[in-house]
């Protein structure tokens, strides 16, 4: 049994939530600072076990003065409570989409552009060059801290319970699930389905009851998500790439000795270096997990989709909302998008 293996059994047995042991001088019912973090992902999800595992760094190595509570699975509430939350300083760390925060601040949202990245190379060249530095300037300015480095959710599939997903033609007027962002709204708008916006937590009863035929994610959170249970069908879109930012709340932030900032901010950063290797790997076994369970797969063509998003205005659209600098930045990486 493999690390990552062994934490994501015994996470998933465990009461939540997750709280680092003790360590260090202090232990950690003496913690000086003791602070929240939540998430909307399963307790075995990578993003959940690489934060709980930096928790327990932080504490270790910061001689117990800093005490990081791990809260998954939407335990505080949907994605757009949690935001809320992290703004008002009642939860003082999130891992954050931008397409979450872009009904705040839509360049947030900007690496979710439809098709704009062909391969994960061209992403991190990305997020962790200039586009990712201009999406934190973003984040600055909502009263939130992210640090530098951006963890994967990784390409969106499309999943469905009535056909498989060859065409743009397939989608008109297919009933879809997709988060609440109004990028992922415009974008399966302007490709002719019906989206609906539902909060994670609630997607496998709106596929179950059909108030939704579909939904996109990750290969991994469609098998943790147990959405192979609803769905028939996988289609290989790669559609957009998501990550998370991990945020603080900025005065939660600033309340920080900078020697324990430094220390959160280099186990941090590191875990999601790590969680990124993780992705690529259970994606990989997520996918045959899936074929296991049934799901039949397709492959898709890109450019076809492509072309619909270009001709039913979506990419001068959001050029428009995003605005000619950050569209800029955006090409340097993705290229000239139509």
């Amino acid at each position: 049994m493999t690390d990552l293996t062994r934490r994501r059994f015994v996470l998933g047995a465990t009461s939540l939530p997750l709280v680092a042991g003790a360590g260090g001088a202090r232990g950690a019912n003496k913690a000086e600072f003791v602070y929240k973090y939540g998430n909307d992902v399963p307790p075995t999800h990578p993003v959940t076990l690489r934060a709980q595992e930096a928790a327990s760094r932080i504490l270790e190595e910061s001689g117990g003065r800093l005490e990081i509570r791990v809260f998954p699975n939407n335990q505080l509430g949907g994605s757009t409570d949690l935001m809320s939350q992290l703004r008002s300083g009642a939860l003082e760390m999130f891992t954050l989409s931008g397409s979450i925060l872009a009904t705040l601040a839509k360049p947030t949202s900007i690496n979710a552009v439809g098709y704009a990245f062909p391969d994960r190379a061209r992403v991190w060249d990305a997020l962790d060059g200039e586009l990712g530095r201009f999406q934190r300037g973003v984040i600055s300015k909502l009263g939130l801290h992210a640090l530098e480095r951006v963890w994967e959710n990784g390409f969106r599939q499309i999943t469905t319970s009535t056909h498989p997903i060859h065409t743009p033609e397939d989608l008109r007027g297919f009933k879809i699930r997709v988060p609440v962002s109004p990028q992922a709204v415009s974008l399966f708008k302007a490709l002719g389905a019906a989206p609906t916006a539902v909060n994670l937590t609630e997607v496998y009863s709106a596929l179950q009851t059909r108030v939704v035929d579909g939904q996109e994610n990750s290969l991994q959170l469609i098998e943790l998500s147990r959405f192979q249970e609803v769905q028939k069908y996988v289609s290989i879109t790669n559609h957009s790439w998501d990550g998370f930012f991990f945020t603080f709340n900025a005065r939660a932030w600033s309340r920080l000795p900078s020697s324990l900032q430094a220390i959160v901010a280099k186990h941090m950063n590191a875990a999601a270096l790590a969680q990124r290797d993780d992705m690529v790997r259970l994606n990989a076994a997520s996918e045959e997990k899936l074929r296991k369970a049934g799901l039949v797969f397709n492959a898709t063509d890109p450019a076809r989709f492509r072309a619909t998003l270009s001709a039913a205005g979506y990419y001068r659209d959001w050029k428009s909302i995003y605005g000619a600098e950050a569209w800029s930045v955006l090409e340097r990486y993705a290229g000239p998008l139509a």
